[in-house]
């Protein structure tokens, strides 16, 4: 999979932006502020219905103007298509091969991305919601059944927190039943997603840190246990109905999926108290190929890779290791970064090297060496 044309027009700081990406690295450098994540992240977007930013749209366009456009011509297994992204202050329209569509279902697939930007290590340090939105964002991106489970889960939530806000507590039984139905669906898919990756992480890490350290990432959903939906479902509703006076005194529901959470480990411990900043880092990364990889088993080609401000995310070391581990891969990448550093770019064979500034983009030609 890769994407062979971008055009990106009034979205954040670009006004009219395209450009032809090499197939393998494309190096793109440049101050800060200058719209290098702003390019990644528009290209993101043409394949995810959320900013990889969690950005409102209106904050996707750029100001003083009242649409912005990223069009992407794609090359996969499937064939070829071209994929229109239209944002406006009231909706985004999405056309492949000039034909609107109607469901996030129909855009699955045709554009896989994974990102890893500054922002994500904050998944070690700060509170679960991080975490369970990285989960949600990645289980959906290989699992279109996941997306379905999660609306359906939240619009049953919904629905039960209105009535205990309420205080009038008729039908609370069924809400709650159902909730435990969709929220075991939620919880299976995953299990299985983490299962998986759990193996997958252990194995970039030891690439990615150079060292004999050991990793884990589990998924613990409180009061579950077993990995059989029914199983999932009878633990959830037992767990929701334990609850349910908790629930009626403050007016929302105490317990369930949407409040779960991952637990990073290092040599056994909790990763957040014990691994140092560039322990941290490299757990995250390697959790961001392991999603690759996932993502190359379930559609038989491996997705792009955006990696953002490399300059701050990795020692010397850990970045060499990265470099010569994608060199060893057929995967598109786009990497962002204050400067073209020798070191750098002499790790990427076939790099093709844009300077942004102020908004535009300026193809300074091909790196090429063996």
């Amino acid at each position: 999979m890769r994407l062979t044309r971008l055009a990106v027009a009034r979205f954040r700081n670009l006004e009219a932006v395209s450009i032809n990406p090499g197939p393998r690295f494309n190096l793109l450098y440049g101050l800060n502020g200058q719209g290098k994540t702003n390019l990644l992240e528009a290209l993101y977007l043409l394949g995810s219905p959320r900013s990889f930013r969690h950005a409102r749209l209106p904050e996707l366009i750029r100001h003083g103007e009242q649409l912005a456009q990223v069009q992407g011509d794609i090359e996969s297994m499937a064939g070829r298509c071209r994929i229109n992204l239209s944002l406006e202050k009231g909706g985004r329209r999405v056309e492949i091969d000039g034909k609107g569509i109607q469901r996030a279902s129909e855009l699955h697939g045709r554009l896989n991305a994974v990102v890893f930007s500054p922002d994500d290590t904050g998944m070690v340090r700060l509170g679960p919601e991080l975490r369970r939105r990285y989960l949600d964002r990645a289980v959906y991106t290989g699992d279109i059944g996941y997306l379905h489970s999660w609306h359906a889960y939240h619009r049953i939530l919904k629905q039960r927190n209105q009535l205990l806000k309420s205080g009038k507590m008729d039908g609370l039984d069924v809400w709650t039943e159902q909730l435990a139905e969709t929220g075991a669906d939620v919880i299976e898919r995953r299990h299985q997603y983490i299962r998986r990756l759990d193996l997958i992480l252990k194995q970039h890490y030891s690439t990615i840190a150079g060292t004999g350290e050991t990793v884990s990432i589990s998924y613990l959903p409180e009061g579950v246990e077993g990995n059989d939906r029914n199983q999932i479902r009878v633990n959830l509703l037992d767990l929701l109905q334990r609850h349910q006076k908790q629930d009626e005194r403050y007016g929302t529901t105490s317990a369930g999926p949407h409040r779960d959470d991952l637990f990073f480990r290092l040599e056994g411990r909790p990763l957040k108290s014990f691994g140092s900043q560039g322990q941290q880092k490299s757990f995250v990364l390697a959790l961001k190929m392991a999603e690759m990889d996932h993502l190359q088993d379930i559609f038989g080609e491996a997705p792009l890779l955006l990696l953002d401000d490399m300059n701050s995310e990795l020692d010397a070391r850990r970045n060499n290791n990265l470099m010569e581990y994608l060199v060893s891969r057929t995967i598109q990448v786009f990497i962002t970064t204050t400067e073209p550093s020798a070191a750098l770019t002499g790790l990427l064979p076939h790099c093709a090297v844009f300077h942004v500034e102020d908004g535009n983009l300026t193809f300074e030609g091909n790196q090429t060496h063996d």
